[in-house]
């Protein structure tokens, strides 16, 4: 999968197609997703034929996944449903040392007989890595947890909601698009539940259930005169939650120029303001080109730092290895090393997290067996520290890994992923109201878009949905064809005021592509409105 997919499945006709392959498993009935799987008396066992035919083997650590993977796509397109997938993967995913070398093997005949096959299999392959081998893996320690579970703190099991319910919601959010005047709408929910088993040599045996939801759409006007048109996106979220996220309450609603939801999700309303905006975006004038002060609401924002601060501070990336795939990073390690390197602006306050509840990234243990937990990543500005598992852990002094190590199915080995991370809020109450009547020429942005970033994360350039022009402190309209310019330290450097902690939201992306062979994640991105001042915004409808 291509970074740029990441965004949203904006082609929702073709939703399923766009997601990993690992996704699709099995085709199953959807009554299956309510059965509990193997029971978890059965998976210790698994785990220790697993873990005593790898030490067998010389195996000096060990650890193992048993994951069964559930995942449900509804896609709708007008008034008729395009694709309903209910599909299921189930397998064991064995990673060792032995020799001093990472060793993986994976099976999804999941018997005592071929996990034991595996486990050894996975020390055939550390040997073997062992013979060209710089140096030894140096693994952080880590005590075992014993038996323990952790599950996504749900008020309602997306998958005991009946398909019909799901297609009924999509068709009455495309009818009311379509009511509004629009051309062209699509629609779709997509759900995951993981049910990942680990064990390790550490002493660990860890059960998690981890739920995600994703309610999305996107709605196309055409102006018939002109040729010209206009889309908008769902402006919901995708997150670590049951179907209640599609029950807003009266509290969720952020009302303003245009309304966004904090912990829940309306998605009729949103439509239907997706309509009239469409409309409006039509009629818009196009932006003059120069610098503005720019206030970046949090639908827009998360894409932001996901692209200029979340992968920057991944520690594979800042050493090389993602150089062939993604790039690598800026933040090299002697930026690090002198304790002052100005990323921001005193403002700047950025934090890793792998605990906030509804986001992507929640889960109670990584895929290492770490009790995940938070740290800073920029403290006043300034950059402190980096992502890293169990074997980057000494490059940076850290005895013992921050918990973001996942794989994206019992197939795949796992490594360094990103955790949420999320831009603090402002200390001092301030509304976005109040943060507007301060500026005399600027743009507010709402929603996430297009963008482009090089591959140091360092030069880059940033869409959106809705765009409004502020004049003299007030909202003077809607404009189009906007896009800013900048790079990453000039810009977070421009931070000169942040929304307190009322108007904190989360924004996210379900599939975030890494590695070689790619791999997906979900991860959350949260911040409140954030102003950034003087700021170069291009026109991107002009041609040069």
């Amino acid at each position: 999968m291509k970074r740029k997919d990441f965004i949203q499945l904006s082609a929702m006709g073709l939703g399923a197609l766009a997601l990993p392959k690992f996704a699709f498993g099995n085709p199953v009935d959807p009554s299956r997703f309510l059965n509990d799987g193997i029971d978890v008396k059965v998976k210790k066992q698994l785990a220790d034929v697993a873990l005593n035919a790898a030490k067998a083997k010389g195996a000096t650590y060990a650890d193992v996944r048993i994951g069964r993977y559930l995942n449900q796509f509804v896609t709708t397109r007008e008034t008729r449903v395009q694709n309903i997938a209910n599909t299921e993967s189930f397998g064991v995913g064995i990673r060792v040392i032995a020799n001093g070398c990472w060793g993986f093997a994976a099976t999804n005949n999941v018997t005592k007989e071929e996990v034991a096959k595996a486990a050894e299999r996975a020390v055939a392959v550390a040997k073997a890595n062992s013979k060209v081998k710089a140096e030894p893996v140096q693994l952080a320690p880590q005590q075992g947890y014993g038996e323990v579970s952790w599950k996504t703190p749900i008020e309602i099991n997306t998958f005991t909601v009946p398909v019909k319910d799901k297609v009924d919601l999509l068709l009455s959010v495309n009818d009311a698009a379509l009511k509004g005047g629009v051309n062209f709408v699509n629609s779709a929910i997509l759900a995951i539940n993981e049910q990942k088993y680990f064990a390790s040599t550490d002493g660990s045996y860890i059960d998690q259930d981890i739920h995600r939801l994703f309610p999305t759409f996107n709605v196309t006007k055409i102006d018939r005169a002109s040729g010209k048109f206009e889309t908008r996106k769902s402006l919901g979220n995708p997150v670590g939650m049951g179907y209640e996220y599609l029950s807003a309450r009266p509290q969720d609603k952020v009302t303003g120029i245009i309304t966004r939801y904090r912990d829940r999700y309306d998605m009729l309303e949103d439509v239907r303001n997706a309509a009239i905006d469409v409309e409006q975006k039509l009629k818009a004038p196009s932006v003059q080109p120069g610098k503005y002060d720019l206030i970046l609401d949090p639908s827009h924002l998360w894409l932001t730092i996901h692209e200029s601060v979340a992968h920057p501070t991944e520690l594979d990336r800042v050493l090389g290895y993602e150089a062939n795939y993604a790039g690598t990073s800026f933040l090299t390690l002697d930026k690090w090393k002198s304790g002052k390197f100005n990323f921001g602006s005193k403002l700047v306050n950025v934090v890793a997290d792998k605990l906030q509840p509804g986001s992507l990234g929640a889960v109670g243990y990584d895929d290492e067996g770490v009790q995940c937990g938070q740290w800073d990543l920029i403290k006043d500005g300034v950059l402190v520290n980096y992502q890293a598992i169990r074997d980057q852990a000494h490059i940076i002094g850290l005895k013992h890994s921050q918990g973001c190590c996942y794989a994206q199915s019992w197939a795949d080995v796992q490594f360094q992923r990103m955790p949420n991370v999320s831009l603090q809020p402002g200390k001092d109450p301030l509304s976005v109201d109040d943060m507007i009547k301060n500026v005399e020429k600027g743009i507010y942005i709402i929603g996430d878009g297009s963008f482009s970033i090089d591959q140091q994360r360092y030069n880059f350039q940033f869409g959106g949905q809705v765009f409004y022009e502020i004049k003299n402190g007030k909202i003077a309209g809607m404009i189009k064809d906007v896009a800013y310019q900048a790079n990453t330290q000039e810009f977070w450097n421009s931070c000169a005021a942040i929304a307190d902690k009322s108007d904190y939201r989360l924004g996210g992306a379900f599939n975030d592509g890494k590695g070689q062979p790619g791999q997906s994640n979900a991860v959350s991105h949260g911040s409140s409105t954030t102003r950034f001042n003087g700021v170069n915004v291009i026109n991107t409808a002009r041609k040069i």
